[in-house]
């Protein structure tokens, strides 16, 4: 595989993928679906349905199926409210009753901000996941190429990531100048050594978009959607074609001509970057991604030196496990070395996981237990220092002479493994189903409860077929001496229907078919 930083893009009947390739590594796989695109990024006229003052939030109705959660710390202050207010109209968009915007601080309860049926301007900042809707914020924000505009706020700012203290001063510089009348602007990574040019027509078009957006707003009485981000190709361009990439390859025609003009508009110079798939086989299977996403939704991923990780994924966190492979030192200091390269290896391998499956939330890692102070310290600097390749934020807490670390990622939308699966029908989610002798043994049980209403000489037992074999194995002793306590002749019916924990119990009349007891 070329080592070469790209972006795939495959597009198929219903749902869109997009991988990133970098240096050979396939890091991150995003996945949209047509019934179901992500709505982190739009920004919608909601309406306050509930204010919940012990939880300091309240349950905002924005025209979903669930009401997103707004908590105090992600609604504005009076100053960033200005915007709502329409300088030429002096009519008041945030607060239609021309109210004075209330301030807010650590101690202001929330309900002095803001009261149960009142409008607001929301953008989902977090997808439903699980039973819970979306988290909102009403700290607005657009991004572009270059910059992010936040309407509701005057600080403007420069990615970390631009280290160099004159392209930070350059930037600043530009950002002043161009800075609009009200709200602030962020430059973005992507910003660096971008021309001036560039960033001003970044700026125009982001507050443009903002116009439009109050315009709706202003239109618009009901609780509904205002603006919708960009499509998962488009996003993944405008975040992601920067200059360490090389190439985006994509096997659709129409989505490649969307793409073009995409990019043509906004970065003119990368126009040649967009290359149409033409090979025979799918495109995933052509740069080994659709093998690699087949591991990722494994729970045992193997290690180089013998070693694994078992990777279970719950509702309150994640906890990953390292094991060691079969040990074949011959002292203690050769036991410390083994365990070293294996937790090195580990917490490399789980850097990558959890990025390329966007675990969220909590995560436990389980490593092997070290001796020595010293190799502990390495390996959480090699894990930090892998982590920091990852776009979402992380923290990572010390590790114990247990060798337990804990760390939190951030979580905006579900991770890979619960978009592609889903509850398994037979275990409801436990990972576990009852054994097929101890289904056969809840049977004989359940005969010798209900032999006597049974009214026939033969009980039929309708089973999954793996719970039939028993009764032909080493059920079937158990069965015979049943079958003469009771007096009657029992009929095992294979069904594979009949989920593996569940059976019926029949009566069976001789030539005149069954009846269900």
């Amino acid at each position: 595989m070329s080592q070469e930083n790209i972006i795939v893009i495959n597009v198929d009947f219903g749902e869109t993928r997009v991988a990133a390739i970098e240096d050979g590594m396939i890091v991150e796989l995003m996945l949209e679906r047509a019934q179901n695109r992500s709505l982190v990024g739009n920004i919608y006229r909601g309406r306050v349905n509930r204010v919940l003052p012990q939880m300091q939030a309240a349950f905002v109705d924005v025209g979903l199926e669930k009401h997103g959660f707004l908590h105090v710390s992600d609604i504005v202050t009076s100053d960033e409210l200005e915007p709502f207010t329409d300088a030429n109209s002096g009519e008041t968009n945030g607060r239609e009753n021309g109210d004075k915007p209330r301030r807010k601080s650590r101690r202001t309860s929330i309900k002095e901000i803001v009261k149960e049926g009142e409008p607001l301007c929301v953008q989902i900042s977090k997808d439903p996941i699980g039973t819970k809707g979306c988290r909102i914020t009403a700290e607005v924000s657009l991004a572009g190429r270059h910059l992010v505009y936040m309407p509701f706020s005057d600080r403007g700012g420069i990615s970390r990531k631009i280290s160099t203290e004159e392209e930070r001063k350059r930037l600043s510089k530009i950002l002043k100048r161009i800075a609009p009348g009200k709200g602030g602007l962020i430059a973005r990574t992507v910003a660096e050594s971008a021309s001036a040019d560039a960033l001003e027509a970044d700026s125009g078009y982001l507050t443009d978009t903002w116009r439009s957006i109050l315009d709706r707003y202003k239109k618009r009485s009901k609780p509904g959607l205002l603006y919708e981000e960009l499509s998962l190709p488009l996003r993944a361009a405008r975040d992601r074609l920067n200059d360490s990439v090389g190439r985006m390859v994509i096997d659709d025609v129409q989505t490649a001509n969307q793409l073009r003009d995409f990019v043509d508009s906004l970065m003119p110079a990368r126009l040649d970057s967009i290359q149409v798939y033409d090979g025979d086989e799918p495109i995933f299977d052509a740069f080994g991604i659709e093998e690699e996403i087949k591991r990722a939704l494994d729970r045992v991923v193997e290690l180089p030196s013998g070693g694994s990780l078992v990777i279970d994924q719950g509702e309150a966190l994640t906890a990953i496990d390292v094991n060691t492979g079969k040990f074949v030192g011959k002292g203690s200091r050769d036991q410390e070395e083994m365990i070293l390269r294996t937790n090195l290896e580990a917490v490399k391998e789980i850097a990558y996981q959890v990025r390329f499956r966007n675990i969220g939330g909590l995560i436990v890692l389980d490593l092997i237990d070290m001796d020595r102070p010293a190799n502990r310290n390495k390996v959480m600097e090699i894990l930090k220092g892998v982590l920091e390749n990852d776009r979402a934020k992380t923290s990572v807490i010390q590790i114990s002479r247990f060798g337990l670390v804990e760390m939190t990622r951030e979580r905006t939308r579900e991770s890979l493994g619960r978009t592609l699966h889903e509850r398994c029908i037979y275990c409801d989610g436990t990972g576990n189903t009852l054994s097929r002798v101890t289904v056969a043994n809840e049977v004989l049980r359940e005969i010798r409860r209900r032999h006597d209403e049974i009214r026939s000489p033969q009980i039929e037992i309708k089973v999954h077929p793996f719970v039939a074999e028993v009764f032909k194995g080493e059920g079937s002793r158990p069965l015979k001496a049943l079958q003469n306590k009771i007096g009657k002749k029992v009929i095992v019916t294979s069904d594979k229907t009949v989920h593996l924990e569940e059976f019926q119990v029949r009566a069976r009349h001789p030539g005149k078919g069954q009846e269900e007891s």
